[in-house]
């Protein structure tokens, strides 16, 4: 294999299944001595019937074999589009990208062992077919990351951890990485910590319940809360978050996923069937499920990091890092310090602190990071931007990361992640035709 820098470009596209996300890094070296650089991004909106298809498979409604085989070629097809444009917009011919990472479309996930046919299976499905990205492209391409890692008996997710680590290792910060996308997932790298320390796992729901309540209440015509407008006009519910922390997924220790498969369709009716009967309306019940959402991340991180590791900083990327009332949410749950569950117990006042003052955002985006926590405070949230990885382009990044390392035959699971039993290569190898 080369020694010499790649130019890799990686593709993201997430649960919420909003459209692809692209990054081109530079990337030289090896562990502990990778040299990654990002050189640009951009992103990709499926086209809306597609989406509406991905989405209706994830929800597990039925498909035929020969439907999913064709949504697997088309999205192989959707995807090499997307890199063909992203090399237009990067000015860069596209014989001059050397490989191809390509998370794929995940339509199912079942990270822990469910009964089979008499045999406890855990399985995983992301498609977009690599050989046609491959074809259609002339670029060698990698994708179905996550196999390799179940079949090590792991989860097969969180995958991002590695490209964590080399992003954000420090000798005297413990930090945590917070990816919200469909789903939200932390990586826990404490200062000094060498990549057998490092943990990581699915903290629950991220954008996934907020978008399904926009597109329920809006009638399909919003895909999610631009800038938190709805959000920031309803009142939080104290008693349904108190229901809604009760959930089992939160109290499951790691290594640990989910998915839609968990925080889909039935959960939102759920979600809306208790709005119902409580009479709540649906601007505060988008307020109510945002702030749910950060709370169940730092409920995460009091049970399962913070009273084993000092944790400086929490560093967020992901769309629900362009949510203003989330990301606010989140610096005011670290800001306070006490556990989600404490605060919202019965014991607890009624008004607190979200309820009477949330130092919100202009109208225009994410909040500024710097007002977000005075200087004293404990732990404090910034976005990924303050390290030079815009919010939306990371996990583009990580899987760039990612296939720079199986083109170099490397394993690239953190075992204390995704709870494998050993190192994988991850992904497979679609070649390039000939030129």
């Amino acid at each position: 294999m080369t020694s010499k820098p790649l130019l890799v470009l990686g593709l993201m596209s997430g649960t919420s299944a909003d459209g692809i996300d692209v990054a081109l890094a530079r990337i030289a070296g090896a562990p502990p001595h990778l040299n990654a650089k990002l050189l640009g991004h951009t992103s990709f909106h499926f086209p809306p019937a597609l989406r509406k298809e991905i989405l209706r498979v994830a929800e597990q409604h039925p498909i035929s074999a020969g439907e999913l085989s064709q949504l697997n070629f088309r999205l192989g097809r959707i995807y090499a589009e997307a890199v063909l444009a992203a090399c237009k917009k990067f000015k860069v011919v596209p014989n001059r990208i050397n490989l191809i990472g390509n998370h794929g479309q995940t339509i199912f996930h079942q990270g822990e062992p469910a009964n089979y046919f008499g045999k406890t299976v855990a399985s995983t499905l992301q498609i977009g077919e690599g050989s046609v990205i491959a074809a259609q492209t002339g670029i060698t391409t990698v994708s179905d990351f996550r196999p390799a890692d179940m079949a090590l008996g792991g989860q097969g997710a969180p995958l991002v951890p590695f490209a964590d680590y080399v992003l954000y290792r420090h000798p005297n910060l413990g930090r945590v990485s917070l990816n919200i996308g469909g789903i939200a997932n932390v990586t826990v790298i404490p200062a000094g910590a060498g990549t057998n320390q490092v943990f990581a796992f699915d903290t629950g729901p991220g954008n996934m319940l907020i978008d399904a309540l926009v597109q329920h209440f809006s009638h399909g015509r919003q895909r999610f809360d631009e800038n938190a407008r709805l959000a920031k006009s309803g009142e939080i519910n104290r008693a349904l978050i108190r229901e809604l922390l009760r959930d089992p997924y939160l109290k499951q220790p790691p290594p640990k996923s989910t998915g839609r498969e968990y925080y889909g369709r039935a959960y939102v009716q759920k979600l809306l069937s208790l709005g119902r009967s409580n009479k709540i309306k649906a601007k505060d019940l988008i307020a109510t499920a945002t702030m749910f959402t950060a709370a169940s991340i730092m409920d995460a991180l009091h049970r399962f990091v913070l009273s084993k590791h000092r944790i400086n900083e929490i560093i967020v990327s992901g769309g629900g890092a362009q949510n203003p009332f989330l990301f606010e949410g989140l610096s005011v749950l670290a800001m306070s310090g006490a556990k989600p569950r404490d605060l919202y117990s019965t014991a607890s006042p009624r008004k607190l602190f979200m309820e009477t003052y949330v130092p919100l955002s202009n109208e225009y985006g994410a909040p500024e990071p710097k007002p977000s926590l005075p200087e004293n405070a404990s732990i404090s949230v910034v976005p990924s931007s303050r390290f030079g990885i815009p919010e939306d382009a990371k996990e583009a990044f990580a899987f760039a990361l990612l296939a720079y390392e199986t083109f170099h035959q490397r394993p690239s699971n953190l075992l204390s992640a995704t709870g494998a039993r050993g190192p994988a290569i991850l992904g497979k190898i679609s070649y390039a035709p000939p030129r």
